[in-house]
């Protein structure tokens, strides 16, 4: 039987990750994939190829709106193909998979391929394709088997007309009308994708407003301009049925009043969130504790109540982001080295990939408010920005949230082009416990989105921005 230091069992951004640092830390690390690529979720079917569609979609969309006005003209029809569009999506899947091999083969670390169950604490059963099992025993086990798309109890999901994310990414034709049901971050970022490509989208909602999660100044502003992109919006609304008839997909849903509404469109993309993957894994038999979403538990160090086993990314609490299961499976490597690393959850950025993009770190406004603490609020327009307006991107604003007494920032919310980069330098700055005075007085390039940063800091700063 093959032993090691440590088995990973999930081989996506928290997986590999924490395979590579125990690594680099000098145990000898297997990692365990079903599925034939590694990488997860979010290089398979999430981050990676939701991003090369979207980046598609956006040049489509240039070419055919804003190419005159810069001065491009390009004769004939400008047409999509759908086909070559996937295609070149997978080949980026592809490439980036292949990329995660070899980083295994760099680091040594033994790949698996099958499903991983616990056999007792130290020992994991691998089923195989083939329906051959293989057992290897392991000091530590990292359990990262991610999450899958929920749905609703009353939803049927054919994954032909009623589809989630990951068949959203293959379809073989532009949806008439595609109704979405989650005003989220993958059913706007899909959503905006199909409309692109000459698609109706509607998005239904069951709270009042969109990316109900994130500061409600940038629900605002997000929903303002994709209303202007010709997006639909039922927010408030209660989806009761989803139902096929043929090529036709029938929504009810009633509204705040309660009177039933109905939607009727040729796709039904269901993107109501995301729940923990532990299909298979047999935690019973190594005494694992899962609580009543199905989530494992762990205590601050990302410890299981077995004192072997850890757990890490979509499958624990918390937002469900790839960013922060790769904190979390360095922080795991680190502790079982000795080491005393730390995560601030309040500094993990959130990001929606849509144009203009969405990004935020650390408090909204809600949450400072219903905590009784006192700050101040810094805004600056993109529209006000030399960059913004030579490209065009002049959509959104930067806000910044900073304690009224010690002028510490305690939160950025962005709306606007490279907004999912520019949010770096807000984590850097809170990471250092800057204040906004401090950002204020740092250099920023010009002519550059960032400026908006500093200027909003200015804004904060006794009200002091200088471009508007």
């Amino acid at each position: 039987m093959n032993q090691y230091d440590v088995a990973v069992i999930g081989s996506g951004p928290g997986g590999y990750v924490a395979a590579i640092r125990c690594a680099q830390l000098g145990m000898k690390t297997a990692i365990i994939e079903k599925y034939s690529t590694l990488g997860g979720t979010c290089l398979n079917v999430g981050c990676i190829p939701s991003k090369a569609m979207l980046d598609s979609s956006h040049h489509y969309e240039d070419a055919i709106k804003h190419f005159d006005e810069h001065g491009i003209e390009i004769p004939g029809e400008i047409k999509v193909n759908l086909e070559k569009m996937i295609a070149r999506k997978q080949g980026v899947v592809d490439q980036t998979t292949k990329g995660i091999e070899f980083l295994m083969d760099k680091n040594k670390i033994t790949v698996y391929e099958g499903v991983g169950s616990f056999k007792d604490a130290t020992h994991v059963n691998i089923k195989k394709n083939d329906g051959k099992t293989e057992e290897i025993e392991a000091k530590n086990i990292i359990i990262a088997t991610g999450s899958k798309p929920s749905t609703l109890p009353f939803i049927k999901l054919d994954k032909e007309r009623i589809i989630t994310s990951t068949e959203a990414l293959e379809l073989k034709e532009v949806p008439k009308h595609m109704i979405v049901i989650g005003g989220g971050v993958i059913g706007l970022e899909l959503g905006q994708v199909y409309k692109r490509l000459g698609a109706e989208v509607t998005v239904v909602e069951f709270m009042d407003r969109i990316i109900p999660g994130m500061d409600a100044a940038l629900s605002k502003e997000l929903t303002k301009v994709l209303k202007k992109q010709k997006v639909k919006f039922a927010l408030s609304h209660k989806v009761k049925s989803v139902e096929r008839k043929g090529d036709q997909v029938i929504v009810k849903a009633d509204n705040k009043k309660g009177e039933e509404v109905v939607f009727e469109g040729d796709y039904c993309l269901v993107a109501v969130g995301r729940k923990p993957y532990t299909d298979g894994l047999n935690a019973d038999a190594a005494g694992v504790k899962l609580d009543e979403r199905g989530k494992v538990i762990v205590d601050g160090h990302l410890k299981t109540n077995v004192d072997n086993i850890y757990a890490i990314g979509d499958v624990i609490k918390g937002a469900m982001l790839a960013h922060k299961a790769e904190e979390e499976g360095t922080l795991v490597a680190e502790i079982l080295a000795g080491q005393k690393p730390h995560i601030d959850y309040n500094l993990i950025p959130g990001v929606v990939y849509t144009w203009p993009e969405v990004a935020a770190v650390g408090k909204t406004e809600e949450e400072l408010k219903e905590a009784g603490v006192e700050y101040k609020v810094g805004q600056f327009p993109m529209r006000a920005l030399g960059r913004a307006r030579a490209s065009m991107d002049t959509d959104g604003f930067v806000k910044i949230l900073a304690d009224k007494k010690t002028d510490e920032v305690l939160g950025v919310h962005m709306v606007g082009a490279r907004c999912a980069d520019l949010i770096a330098e807000a984590v850097t700055a809170m990471e250092f416990r800057a204040s906004a005075e401090d950002i204020s007085r740092m250099s920023h390039a010009h002519p550059t989105y960032a400026e908006a940063v500093k200027e909003a800091a200015l804004a904060a700063t006794d009200d002091r921005a200088l471009h508007v």
